[in-house]
């Protein structure tokens, strides 16, 4: 229709049913994803914004100790984790009928659920009935130690459930990268006389470099959320001197505080919004 000045008034476009049905199926996922994930993200954010809170979550001698555990659980647990992933790769990519029997056992604490694998662990190592302890006993005639009394022992202990648990995963995700590599390469390389380690060195190692440091930081957000491994096995004990991060906060909910059990989480984004920001920047490539 021509209108003053010359120009047109451009038809209405009508919305045909495929594009209504699919904004209407649409609609529950978004719905969903604002109120399960924006709003409580948001109120989070809003019940952390004093600055008092986090002066506050400073002056706790044991957030410290939790920022310390933090740290020493993602510097020894992620690289014990991984190195180990790697070369066990190296183990199950061969052809034989007997490592296939093994990498079913193998893969089988990361496909059970953590509640009962974690909570038997802690069962075995209780210091009255335990199963550990209670073998010391029949072998020496003495007493075992209490093992989760002991905040370095708790600690690694907690460590190494989530090696344990965690490290069928990894070593999967090597394992593709191991068979993606040609296997010509090989070939050639002991042509050439090349030993295990230099087929490593020149061959495996730069084909997988780019997939090593990917999972690694991938592994590293995910670490920084891991509540199971500490919560279910020490509860963050003793005395509160096992929390990480990720279990902080049920501590100032149990004790009422809930602007600290927030900030809590908020420091912990400017570990992880960098880390994300990183593989995302590799992924991109």
């Amino acid at each position: 229709m021509p209108i003053e000045g010359g120009g047109a008034v451009a038809p209405r476009r009508r919305t045909t049913a495929w594009q209504f049905w699919g904004r209407a199926l649409i609609a529950p996922y978004l719905l969903v994803f604002l109120v399960f994930v924006l709003y409580p993200v948001g109120y989070g954010l809003w019940l952390a914004r004093h600055p008092q809170t986090y002066v506050h979550l400073a002056d706790d001698p044991i957030f410290l100790r939790t920022a310390i555990n933090t740290l020493v659980f993602l510097m020894v647990a992620i690289n014990l984790k991984m190195i180990v992933a790697l070369f066990l790769s190296g183990f199950f990519v061969h052809e034989r009928w007997w490592i296939r029997i093994l990498s079913v056992l193998f893969i089988l604490p990361w496909a059970v659920p953590s509640i009962p694998t974690i909570l038997s662990v802690r069962f075995m190592l209780n210091p009255e009935w335990g199963v550990i302890n209670s073998t010391i006993f029949r072998l020496t005639g003495n007493d075992g130690p209490n093992w989760l009394n002991d905040p370095t022992l708790a600690l690694a202990f907690s460590m190494l459930m989530h090696v344990w648990k965690s490290l069928p995963f990894w070593t999967l995700i090597l394992v593709a990268g191991r068979l993606a590599i040609p296997a010509e390469q090989y070939e050639a390389a002991s042509v050439d006389g090349a030993t295990r380690w230099q087929k490593f060195r020149f061959i495996t190692w730069p084909s997988m470099r780019g997939l090593y440091l990917t999972s690694t930081i991938l592994s590293m957000i995910w670490t920084l959320g891991d509540f199971n491994s500490v919560y279910l096995l020490t509860g963050g004990g003793p005395a509160d001197l096992t929390h990480v991060l990720a279990t902080l906060g049920i501590r100032y909910l149990r004790l009422d505080q809930v602007d600290l059990a927030m900030a809590s989480i908020v420091v912990g984004l400017p570990f992880v919004l960098p880390l994300v920001f990183f593989m995302m920047k590799r992924l991109s490539k």
